[in-house]
């Protein structure tokens, strides 16, 4: 259950959009080892000009840029996970966007299981639940 926030410099593309939201959602699957029917991800767009990096614009320095932060239960992953994640979500973007600023950022948010969840329940609910059904399963 990751949820997923990217914002691009660029024009609103649904194409754009479908493809970084189908990179994430395999990332967060394949990487992180998340359930794709709960992983959400987020696509806007911002407008280049108001985008800056070093002082200067994004179309006067000749490059795009992204900013992608998911949000995973804390705990549920290790760090070489989260690197990984990291290395594949900026090559990937990338590979999409075209000639990217360095300064394009990757940001894995750790949040406590009892601070939030989906479905109306909390991740830690989900863990206390699932380890008493194991229980009552012996």
């Amino acid at each position: 259950m990751p949820y997923i926030r990217a914002r691009v410099a660029g024009d609103g593309s649904t194409e754009i959009a479908a493809k970084v939201a189908d990179l994430l959602t395999g990332l967060a699957v394949d990487v992180l080892g998340k359930q794709r029917d709960v992983v959400s991800v987020d696509v806007d767009f911002a407008d280049p000009a108001c985008w800056f990096v070093g002082g200067r614009s994004v179309p006067d320095r000749g490059e795009g840029t992204f900013y992608v932060e998911i949000k995973i239960t804390e705990g549920t992953n290790a760090k070489g996970d989260k690197a990984l994640f990291v290395r594949r979500a900026f090559d990937g973007m990338a590979a999409i966007l075209g000639t990217v600023s360095e300064a394009s950022y990757i940001v894995v948010q750790n949040v406590r299981p009892d601070s939030w969840g989906f479905a109306g329940l909390t991740q830690e609910y989900r863990y206390i639940a699932g380890r008493l059904a194991a229980k009552t399963d012996d």
